[in-house]
């Protein structure tokens, strides 16, 4: 049995979240829930410096399943649990994956600057977890079964390459020289190409790369393998009548076409995984460039071939 650290920026009530737990639950899958107690949706990658956070154990009668209410953020409640939290409250069990989400609405294009569900994925690879975030990409949660499914899908291919234990959890080894990381400035040195879905498979393992999933409405079961796409949130500030305030909320959505982007995979009804560095760019161990590459261009139909 594998064991999943989970969490979302919705809050810890959200459907979408305890629906995904049934699921793997049934799938025979250990559940451990580390989730915010109210809703942080687009709060980022923002933490709680210094400030003393709730953490209220939710009552689950089910086996294998494990439930934490935080009083903070999602990267709040990854590092609770990645950095002693899963020792004090669940001695003994070790998450094999980590999953945020699933979200309502979608993480597509920009969206990956602002997400709490795509920052909580992050904080897992910076603690050196494979991670994946997940979000059905409508406001309106009816139809999200279909979500699910996706998701369940993509949890399981992803376990079926990872180690039985996670090996770089909070970073006992850093190798800067791994064949998966990029040699900036050096560009010379791609030492990947002998073997390039083993450094994938590394580089996400030890969480260098994590894996963004996106589900249509009206998903026709099929995946791509895809990078971020382009859209535009457009007339985003609506101010009150004696412009004292203002508030946030696009009135529309451009969107320009690119070629294998998340976006354009999203308007055609096909779930969309993208595979995202964790760390940023002159980062030592952002991954390289040139791999992931080679993973889009070798990945031309459903998920990613490394998978």
């Amino acid at each position: 049995m594998a064991w999943i650290l989970l969490t979302n920026d919705d809050g810890i009530e959200a459907d979408s979240l305890q629906d995904l737990v049934t699921a793997l639950h049934e799938k025979g899958h250990g559940c451990i829930v580390f989730a915010p107690s109210e809703n942080n949706s687009a709060v980022s990658m923002k933490i709680s410096l210094g400030k003393p956070l709730t953490v209220t154990k939710r009552e689950d009668p089910r086996e294998n399943v494990h439930q934490f209410s935080i009083g903070g953020t999602p990267c709040d409640c990854i590092i609770a649990a990645l950095d002693g939290g899963l020792q004090k409250l669940v001695p003994g069990i070790m998450p094999k994956l980590v999953v945020s989400g699933i979200n309502l609405g979608p993480n597509l294009s920009q969206d990956a600057y602002h997400s709490g569900t795509i920052a909580a994925a992050r904080e897992a690879g910076m603690y050196g977890m494979p991670a994946i975030a997940s979000s059905w990409s409508s406001f309106d949660p009816e139809g999200m079964e279909v979500a699910i499914d996706a998701t369940i899908q993509l949890i399981e291919a992803a376990l079926a390459v990872l180690p039985d234990e996670p090996v770089n959890l909070n970073r006992p080894h850093v190798d800067v020289n791994a064949p998966h990381l990029t040699a900036w400035p050096n560009q010379s040195s791609k030492p990947w190409m002998d073997d390039p879905i083993s450094a994938l498979r590394k580089s996400f393992a030890a969480g260098e790369m994590l894996l963004n999933l996106n589900v249509p409405r009206g998903w026709n079961g099929d995946f791509a393998s895809t990078r971020l796409g382009m859209r535009w949130y457009r007339s985003a500030i609506t101010f009150s009548n004696d412009t004292s305030t203002f508030q946030l909320g696009a009135a529309r959505i451009d969107v320009d076409a690119v070629d294998r982007g998340d976006v354009d995979s999203d308007v055609k009804g096909v779930a969309s995984v993208t595979c995202m560095p964790s760390w940023p760019q002159t980062h030592p161990l952002e991954m390289d460039m040139q791999l992931l590459g080679w993973s889009l261009d070798n990945s031309t139909d459903g998920l990613p071939l490394w998978l």
